[in-house]
């Protein structure tokens, strides 16, 4: 009986690791798209408003489902971890950049120096902004995610996702904005790119709530644990 119950824990662990690491690369490709389209401004009509958003708004909500989803399942320790990989990804595409910048482009490469530079001349601006409101924003909302996980004892998984979300991505929303635009544009299109942006998070958070509980509950019945329960 202990040695079916030891391999039983072992293709458990074995399937736990498996999705963490699963989740830590899609959650460090959407930190890094994030990254490279965050330059583009469009609208995005919902039909009640417009928004006026960076085009990198549109993957980075998925972030905080995956920090949600570790914090869940893996606990604030292993997804704190996630939040640091993130941040050194983005060091390391400001380094490839400046490396890339470097060089001049052959004739006839498809992409030449005056394209390069329009594209990525601004891109350690932007990945600076957003590193700094990355790592603010990701770090809050996993305390907070679990301050309200405690206080509830593992219950209303919807409350903590949501609470967490919307003061981290206000948090997020304004670093960002401000770095990028501050003596570059208008204090009333600053305050309008934050309402925007946050609220366009907010939404996003409250479409995420059923997927992040068909999420946990699928990755809980892959591994063996209980609702509430976190992975030691």
């Amino acid at each position: 009986m202990n040695e079916i119950s030891k391999q039983q824990e072992t293709v458990s662990n074995t399937k736990s690791r498996k999705i963490y690491l699963h989740l830590a690369a899609i959650f460090i490709a959407a930190l890094v798209v994030c990254n490279l389209i965050a330059n583009k401004f469009i609208t995005l009509d919902l039909g009640f408003k417009t928004f006026i958003l960076s085009a990198g708004v549109l993957t980075y909500p998925l972030t905080f489902l995956i920090t949600d989803t570790l914090s869940e399942i893996y606990g604030k320790k292993q997804t704190s971890l996630i939040v640091w990989a993130g941040f050194s990804a983005s060091l390391f595409i400001l380094g490839v950049i400046f490396l890339a910048e470097q060089f001049d482009a052959i004739d006839g490469s498809p992409v030449d120096n005056e394209t390069f530079n329009r594209v990525f001349s601004n891109s350690w601006r932007v990945i600076f902004a957003s590193m700094v409101g990355y790592l603010f924003a990701q770090l809050i909302d996993v305390r907070i995610y679990h301050f309200w996980k405690q206080k509830t004892k593992g219950k209303h998984l919807w409350l903590r996702n949501n609470f967490s979300t919307i003061i981290s991505q206000l948090v997020d929303t304004t670093l960002v904005v401000c770095v990028l635009f501050l003596g570059v544009r208008s204090n009333s299109e600053i305050v309008q790119f934050i309402i925007d942006g946050w609220i366009f998070k907010i939404l996003c958070a409250a479409l995420d709530t059923p997927i992040l509980y068909a999420t946990t509950a699928f990755i809980r019945k892959k591994i063996g644990l209980k609702f509430g329960e976190e992975i030691s």
